[in-house]
């Protein structure tokens, strides 16, 4: 396994980072990014993979500006919808493994309860349905692959909702936070750290492949909050600064041009019973995240 080359695209964004650490003893990780690759360019990406001749490829590339993609819908398709079909192309002409992240924005969030890998999708926004044209795109090439579906991803780096939070209680008096969207916090990770779990058993020398496994799983922290519980949970934590007036408000209260589902929450029971991967709480998550803030001194 020490010759094996791993390609993971997007190493520079959240789950990019985290997995080029995780994956670091599994074999050769190469990491690419932009302007390196032109995940917009199909002829650019397949360069890139035939350099690399990978055996397994992880896609953490997306286009993730959720509102700007409604104003950048060519852009967002080609990054999120056009590309993973390209690399699926890629991975089954090679015989690899490929691994991409979905998203919980595939679903218009009007279900009363989690959701799961089968239940039929229907995005509200361009970045929903650009992140589902990928993942139908990669199933109509089959193959060896695994889809992992998360939601409201963030860490101790790169730009998310707890770092901007932390940014704007420093600024702020008072902070008015969403209370009526409800989803598991997911860092990024607890996201890499469960990619390995599971490549390590398909790349196993015995019992490895993944023999009829190829398909969708969701991923995500356990538990569930909205985005006001998540940020009084980490706020509250903070020490030697005075914490600013939480104030809970509608969707509607915040609009925005693309529009959130209201329940994000998805069911990973799947993954568990299949690669008996099982994430933890999201607070027992954001804990650590919090604790790798404070010893950079980040926190105070």
């Amino acid at each position: 396994m020490r010759n094996l080359k791993i390609l993971v695209l997007g190493c520079g964004g959240q789950v990019g980072w985290e997995l080029r650490h995780r994956l670091a003893c599994m074999g050769e990780v190469i990491g690419v990014d932009f302007p390196k690759v032109d995940f917009s360019n199909a002829d650019s990406i397949r360069k890139t993979v035939r350099e690399v001749a990978p055996a397994v490829m992880v896609n953490a590339a997306a286009y993730t500006a959720v509102d700007k993609a409604e104003s950048e819908t060519e852009l967002a398709m080609a990054i999120n919808g056009t590309a993973p079909g390209v690399l699926a192309e890629e991975a089954k002409r090679l015989g690899c493994v490929l691994v991409h992240y979905s998203t919980d924005y595939v679903f218009d969030g009007t279900k009363l309860g989690p959701y799961v890998e089968t239940d039929a999708p229907h995005p509200l926004n361009v970045y929903g349905r650009s992140k589902l044209a990928g993942d139908e795109a990669i199933e109509a090439v089959g193959g060896n692959y695994l889809i992992l579906r998360t939601s409201w991803v963030y860490g101790a780096r790169g730009n998310n909702f707890l770092l901007t939070m932390l940014r704007l209680a420093k600024e702020k008096t008072e902070l008015r936070i969403v209370d009526d969207q409800i989803g598991s916090p997911t860092t990024s990770e607890c996201i890499a750290q469960a990619t390995a779990d599971i490549l390590a058993q398909v790349l196993a020398p015995v019992g490895g492949g993944l023999h009829g496994r190829s398909g969708i799983y969701n991923l995500t922290c356990t538990g569930e909050t909205s985005w006001f519980g998540f940020a009084k949970e980490f706020l509250n934590e903070r020490s030697g600064s005075a914490t600013p007036k939480l104030i809970p408000i509608p969707t509607s209260e915040f609009p925005r041009p693309a529009k959130r589902p209201a329940n994000s929450r998805l069911l990973c029971r799947r993954v568990e019973e299949t690669f008996g991967v099982r994430m933890p709480d999201w607070k027992v998550a954001l804990a650590l995240v919090l604790e790798t803030l404070r010893e950079r001194s980040s926190l105070t």
